[in-house]
């Protein structure tokens, strides 16, 4: 898949779904309760606060799903170790998952998933001391990128951009620290922390998103999904169907831009 550059602000979600469809909603009254598992160590996506509370991205992405659906009364959410959240769906001790599960042919075969509601890219950022600008497969030839070793992000440079010259790391700590101090002209990674380090204190202001985003389903996967019991038709389609009425309304955005100030896209 090559680059996606959202119409308008970067701060804007890319359109998953097509606005004019109006997926079908099917009747919950038959729906005893709705019980949602989070993970308590996914931040921003859900992570317990100051005071103790859960909170995060999915905390009121949930919330807005269930306002939406009319079924308030009938949704409880509960955290979780990730380790714990498959085998008490399947146990039926749960009817939704809503922790960053990575859809794989396997879980298919035991689980049912929603369409995806977020994709997380990958992105360059490059230090600000150098003059670069337009596409990363020119603006960046010849010039030193830095990259994690082992990765999904390695393996997606070379294949996208075969011409640059890939400088591994070991750890994401030392290939930012590298860039920090000049020694790196650029980085590609995960474009979820990427853009929360360059807003950080942790980069002291040393360097800035550039290109990009870049989404591949090959190397990143189809993206954020909840994931459901395997036998379970209704709850996934009625979950699509308030995605994209959030969507159409702007309050998927609202969300999103509360914990992503500065972008993924």
């Amino acid at each position: 898949m090559p680059a996606i550059s959202p119409a308008g602000s970067e701060n804007d979600l890319p359109v998953l779904s097509d606005a004019r469809e109006r997926l079908p909603r099917p009747d919950l009254s038959g729906v005893a309760r709705i019980r949602v598992l989070l993970t308590v160590d996914f931040p921003p996506f859900s992570f317990v606060d100051q005071t103790g509370r859960l909170t995060g991205f999915h905390m009121d992405f949930i919330r807005e799903i269930c306002a939406e659906l009319k079924v308030e009364a009938k949704c409880q959410i509960q955290a979780l170790p990730y380790a714990e959240l498959a085998p008490t769906l399947e146990k039926g001790a749960a009817e939704v998952v809503l922790a960053g599960v990575s859809v794989t042919p396997a879980l298919r075969q035991t689980f049912a998933f929603s369409r995806p509601y977020l994709v997380l890219p990958a992105r360059f950022a490059v230090n600000s001391k150098i003059a670069v600008t337009g596409h990363a497969g020119s603006a960046l030839s010849g010039r030193p990128v830095g990259v994690v070793a082992g990765t999904v992000h390695e393996a997606m440079l070379k294949g996208f951009f075969p011409k640059l010259s890939a400088r591994p790391f070991e750890t994401p700590e030392a290939m930012l620290e590298a860039l920090k101090r000049g020694e790196l002209d650029a980085v590609f990674a995960d474009g979820l922390r990427l853009p929360f380090w360059v807003a950080s204190e942790a980069s002291a202001g040393c360097c800035r998103l550039f290109d990009g985003p870049y989404l591949s389903q090959r190397f990143l996967g189809e993206g954020l999904s909840a994931m459901f019991r395997g036998n379970d038709t209704i709850l996934p389609a009625a979950f699509d169907s308030a995605v994209a009425a959030l969507s159409r309304s702007g309050r998927l955005q609202e969300i999103y831009l509360r914990y992503f100030p500065n972008g993924l896209y």
